[in-house]
């Protein structure tokens, strides 16, 4: 992944005349994604041999044996604020069927004012219901955000304090949270939008006021304070997934060099930075193009070494018009579900991208006009159909093979758990399971009890 396809297709570009650039445009998109599948057939797949024997050490032959992958190791969720809130959630047995049927990954909200809105009083028990549906359903809880220097993650009542006794509240919150739910929550946004808010002690000297979006401050300024959050939270929980998270990156270069120079200075640092979060839905319009979207995972994945999230991914389908210039028109509920396929495919694609979150699943309650996977009422969209049958369908791996003559099969197959059924001459079965891993030597042999050695087809 040294040589950036990003590059190369962005050269050809610039080489580009202007008569024809749609059909252009399209060709390069088609040359992207056919090397974002070919990247999805050698990254996200690993060879797998399973041999069957005898208790008495002879081969099983001849026998049938039903494959079927039961999860996914790449993340893929949504945030689950609708079932956390003060009211009852709408149709909720509706909306954790439509959830878990696609994801195994949830966001939970640990905004400061909504988790702490008195101080001392915290609302930890309304998540713990949640979290123990997550758990049994094999879905993996994630909190977000534990620091967030903006009036949106400041409770009210911060102001009473001078900023010193506030980095002190902070560090207490950020260190008894990350204790508090370890082992139920071990993935963090730990700090969010660093790049575009200012630092915390800027921001709380000047609570009563509105952010300078437009001066930012210097970078090691930046790192001080987000350095110090992580080890305050890899404190509070050795064995957690730290990330800070931003918006901007995949359509501004200037945002996106501010976030690597932050990066790199954390690095420099050793910070226990464990990934790095990328938000999908700024400019909230956008049609994000597939050169900068991988040039941007090019950037932090393979330069820079970090796993990637996109932690806040949006496309709506609210009849407004599509921006960004890489492509035209409005964004209807098809327009939505191609460009979710489109962005999904070159998230897959590359090795350096571990997760894809959406920023929430109904237009119920969705923070863009449209923006959700399924309506108002819980009925699927185009995207989410798209979705279940790439999730469930497309990248699941799920055949029946028949053992050789040393009773083995090898097959290819995505990274999750699996479950191989044998089905032996006299009618018996065995069920095996197992989890084919990245970067491991996939291979298993299993004993079969029981009298003969012969298995039926």
């Amino acid at each position: 992944m040294r040589t950036s396809l990003a590059w190369l297709v962005l050269a050809s570009l610039c080489l580009l005349p202007s008569k024809g650039q749609a059909q252009d445009v399209r060709q390069t998109e088609a040359e992207m994604m056919k090397q974002a599948e070919a990247n999805i057939e050698r990254y996200r797949k690993g060879d797998v041999t399973v041999r069957f024997k005898t208790g008495d050490g002879r081969a099983v032959t001849g026998a049938k044996v039903i494959i079927r992958q039961k999860t996914h190791d790449f993340l893929l969720g949504c945030i689950v604020f609708d079932l956390v809130g003060d009211g009852d959630a709408f149709n909720e047995e509706l909306f954790k069927a439509r959830f878990r049927k696609v994801f195994n990954l949830a966001v939970f909200p640990f905004y400061w004012p909504g988790y702490e809105p008195r101080q001392g009083f915290t609302r930890w028990e309304r998540l713990l219901g949640t979290i123990d549906w997550c758990k049994a359903n094999g879905i993996t809880p994630k909190g977000h955000p534990l620091v967030w220097a903006t009036v949106s993650g400041m409770p009210p009542w911060l102001a009473e304090y001078a900023p010193a006794e506030t980095e002190r509240l902070l560090e207490n919150r950020v260190v008894g949270i990350t204790a508090g739910f370890r082992d139920m929550i071990d993935l963090w946004d730990v700090v969010n939008e660093p790049v575009n808010v200012r630092t915390w002690k800027h921001k709380i000297e000047n609570f009563r006021h509105p952010i300078d979006w437009e001066i930012a401050e210097p970078v090691p300024l930046v790192a001080d304070y987000v350095e110090q959050a992580l080890r305050w939270a890899r404190r509070g929980n050795p064995k957690a997934t730290l990330l800070i998270n931003e918006y901007r990156t995949l359509a501004d270069e200037k945002v996106r060099k501010r976030y690597a120079d932050l990066l790199t200075e954390l690095k420099k640092r050793k910070a226990p930075l464990d990934g790095i979060g990328i938000q999908a839905h700024e400019p909230r319009q956008e049609w994000f193009s597939p050169v900068e979207v991988w040039k941007t995972f090019d950037l932090y994945g393979g330069e820079l070494g970090f796993p990637i999230h996109i932690t806040e991914f949006h496309p709506q389908s609210s009849g407004v018009g599509i921006t960004g210039g890489w492509r035209t028109g409005q964004w209807t509920p098809e327009a939505q579900a191609e460009f979710t396929g489109q962005f999904l495919r070159l998230c897959f694609g590359h090795p350096a991208v571990v997760s894809v979150n959406w920023w929430g699943l109904s237009d119920r309650n969705s923070w863009l006009p449209g923006g959700g996977l399924v309506d108002a009422a819980l009925e699927p969209k185009p995207v989410y159909t798209m979705l279940d049958k790439l999730v469930n369908e497309t990248w699941r791996t799920r055949l029946s093979v028949t053992t050789d003559g040393q009773g083995a099969i090898a097959f290819r197959g995505f990274f999750g758990e699996y479950e191989i059924t044998l089905a032996l001459l006299d009618g018996r079965s065995r069920v095996f399971r197992v989890h084919v891993n990245r970067n491991e030597d996939n291979a298993w042999a299993f004993t079969v009890d029981g009298p003969g050695g012969k298995a039926g087809r």
